[in-house]
């Protein structure tokens, strides 16, 4: 009989969809609300980046906070700041200001995520730990499908309209998650010693902590960066019109949709590193090969079909990594461990290959091409992979 998933893991799934719909919802204007301050274009993409950037440079200090005030209050206050973010954000009334406001919502999406994860660790049993990942993962990536389309509808009410939603979106989810997380289960019995943190060295002299660093930053670059910046622009590349992005990207979307409703349970069947090893073998073939979309002596339809089948087929890659890897990293930390410093280290490598792949094959893309540029992240994921050839196992470990 499979265990049952703990009630509190289900308000964290909650939650985590809402958190989704709302930063689905204000990514379709932010660009555009970033232009109405009469910037170019390339000022229009830093905004994008900045929240991104910010949650980098704050990840070692979210995982201290975890690590010295708890989970529940370090995920709390975390919502909180990026819902005063998306309030002043929506306010702002100059281009410094958006910038300074947007970022420093990267600092609260950090404190919410990396404790998040550090109370999935906790409260997972271990046998149940990739359907966990998996559940979590899709609470996520369907919130984000959903957020777009209700993004552009609160848009005609005003390019500030969808930042106000965001921001009661993110204190509606603080309220459920305070009143649903504060049950005893979450605190320490009386006179219980706290839990040993796990540090950084401790971790690194795991090979399976190791391997997950590297095809952390393989998937950060080419889910996180690669697939957001780069793909619509080979869309737009094959046909140059406005719903094709979108439907390649969401095409992507289905395919890791569909995937994490089996990679969960297949994670905690087969094992972590036989997923990992699939998945990105899977995303490497996909995107090495998707910029042949573009080659001259194909007609546009072939085209066309390329690109979508493979996106597709990258989507499944994602989703059979994805859950793998969280729960490779709960392995590694344990029940018994706190991780906090482990667990932003492991967002760190993510959120590192989102901000440098883009940039990087971006370069290569304007220097020699599409084709070339999407084969270096084939490259990239196969690079990812190489650390797992040689890792354990780690199904099994700390799942005392």
């Amino acid at each position: 009989m499979r265990p049952r998933i703990p009630r509190e893991i289900w308000i964290l799934v909650g939650a985590a969809f809402v958190i989704a719909i709302g930063f689905g919802i204000v990514s379709p204007v932010l660009p555009a609300y970033a232009r109405s301050f009469d910037v170019g274009v390339a000022a229009a993409s830093v905004i994008v980046s900045a929240f991104a950037f910010f949650r980098l440079v704050f990840a070692p200090a979210g995982g201290l906070l975890v690590s010295r005030l708890g989970e529940r209050p370090v995920y709390l206050a975390g919502l909180l700041v990026v819902a005063a973010s998306s309030f002043a954000t929506a306010f702002a009334q100059s281009y410094g200001q958006l910038l300074l406001f947007r970022g420093l919502g990267g600092i609260g999406s950090t404190m919410f995520t990396v404790s998040a994860m550090a109370l999935l660790v906790r409260l997972a049993p271990p046998v149940a730990r990739g359907r966990v990942s998996s559940a979590y993962g899709s609470a996520f990536l369907i919130g984000g499908m959903v957020g777009p389309l209700l993004g552009g509808a609160l848009a005609g009410f005003g390019l500030r309209a969808p930042f106000i939603v965001y921001g009661v979106a993110l204190v509606l989810a603080a309220l459920v998650v305070g009143i649903g997380l504060g049950g005893a289960r979450l605190r320490p019995e009386p006179g219980a010693a706290a839990r040993p943190a796990l540090t950084l060295r401790e971790a690194l002299t795991s090979p399976v902590y190791r391997a997950v660093l590297v095809s952390g930053m393989a998937n950060g670059w080419t889910n996180f960066g690669v697939r957001m910046a780069l793909l619509p622009l080979l869309a737009a590349a094959v046909l140059d019109e406005p719903w094709v992005a979108g439907a390649v990207l969401a095409v992507g979307a289905v395919g890791t949709a569909g995937t994490l409703q089996f990679s969960g349970r297949w994670v905690d069947r087969v094992g972590r590193r036989p997923l990992v090893i699939a998945g990105l073998a899977v995303m490497g073939v996909s995107f090495g090969l998707i910029g042949l979309a573009q080659s001259p002596g194909l007609s546009t339809e072939t085209g066309l079909a390329v690109l979508f089948a493979l996106s597709v087929t990258s989507g499944i890659g994602a989703g059979l990594v994805n859950p793998a890897q969280q729960a490779a990293v709960a392995d590694v930390v344990g029940h018994e461990r706190s991780g906090g410093t482990v667990l932003s280290t492991f967002q760190m490598s993510q959120d590192g290959g989102a901000i440098v792949g883009p940039i990087l094959v971006g370069v290569v893309a304007d220097t020699v091409g599409f084709g070339v540029a999407f084969a270096v992240t084939g490259v990239i994921c196969v690079i990812g992979l190489i650390p797992w050839l040689r890792a354990p196992e780690p199904l099994g470990v700390n799942s005392e």
